[in-house]
C-alpha cells in the first residue's frame, strides 16, 4: 500500500482526478483502450469533476461503477446519476458507460448478462474506490450475506449482496475483478477513516473487505 498525504480535500481530489487521468492516458497508449470504474458517494464527486475534463481520448474509455444499489438509475440513491452528472460531462461525455442495474425486481437473474459485460472490460485498468467507518469496499461489507462467495478467487464479476443494515440489495464487483484491475485508487478523508484504515491491516478481510485491495492500492487521505 502507498498512502499519498493532501493538505485538504480540494488538494486531494485534484491530484487524485489528475493520477487516473495520466493512468487512463497509458492505458489507452498501451492497449488502445481504458476502463474505469468509479464508487459512488459524496467523496469522489470533486474528483469527477475535474477528471471529467481532462484532455485524453475519453471516446476509447468504458465507465463503470464499482457498486450499485437496486433500485432504479434515476432513483437518487443510485450511483448512476452521480456518474452521468459529474464525471460523464464535457470531453468525457463520448465515454460508454456501463451499467451494473437491470431491469428486473432482483439482481440474481440479471447477474450472468451484467457479468458477461463487465467480464469484456477485465482487467480493468483503473479502480477508484472509497471505505466506510466500518472498513466495506465497493458493496462488500463486512458480515454481509453472500461476502465469502464475492470475495472467493473464483467469484463471478458481479455478485449480489444484502447487508442486514442497508436498505436495499446491492450488487458489486467482485473480490477478484477488483484485486486484479491494473491501478487501484482509494479516496478516504477525515481521522476516524484513517484510524480504521490501519484498524483493517490486522483483520482478516472478512471483517474487513477493503483488505483484499489493500497491498496494490494507492491510498489517498486528507484531514
Amino acid at each position: 500500500m502507498e498512502l499519498v498525504t493532501s493538505a485538504d480535500r480540494g488538494a486531494a481530489a485534484e491530484g487524485l482526478a489528475d493520477r487516473i487521468a495520466n493512468d487512463l492516458h497509458r492505458a489507452i497508449l498501451t492497449s488502445g483502450r481504458a476502463s474505469l470504474a468509479v464508487a459512488g458517494g459524496t467523496s469522489p464527486g470533486p474528483v469527477f469533476d475535474r477528471l471529467s475534463q481532462a484532455g485524453i481520448d475519453w471516446s476509447r474509455v468504458t465507465v463503470m461503477p464499482t457498486d450499485e444499489r437496486w433500485v432504479p438509475e434515476d432513483d437518487a440513491r443510485s450511483n448512476a446519476g452521480l456518474i452521468r452528472d459529474r464525471l460523464l460531462r464535457g470531453p468525457a461525455a463520448v465515454a460508454a458507460y456501463l451499467s451494473l442495474h437491470a431491469d428486473a425486481p432482483a439482481p440474481e437473474p440479471a447477474l450472468p448478462a451484467l457479468g458477461a459485460a463487465v467480464k469484456e472490460h477485465l482487467p480493468l485498468s483503473v479502480v477508484l474506490l472509497g471505505m466506510g467507518g466500518d472498513m466495506h469496499t465497493a458493496s462488500l461489507f463486512p458480515g454481509a450475506p453472500g461476502l465469502t462467495m464475492a470475495l472467493a478467487a473464483n467469484a463471478p464479476p458481479v455478485v449480489a449482496l444484502r447487508p442486514e443494515d442497508q436498505p436495499e440489495v446491492r450488487v458489486s464487483l467482485s473480490g477478484p475483478v477488483l484485486q486484479s484491475a491494473g491501478i487501484c485508487h482509494v479516496l478516504i478523508f477525515g481521522d476516524d477513516k484513517r484510524a480504521a484504515l490501519e484498524r483493517a491491516a490486522d483483520l482478516p478481510v472478512e471483517a474487513a473487505p477493503i483488505r483484499a485491495v489493500l497491498d496494490d492500492a494507492m491510498v489517498h487521505w486528507a484531514p
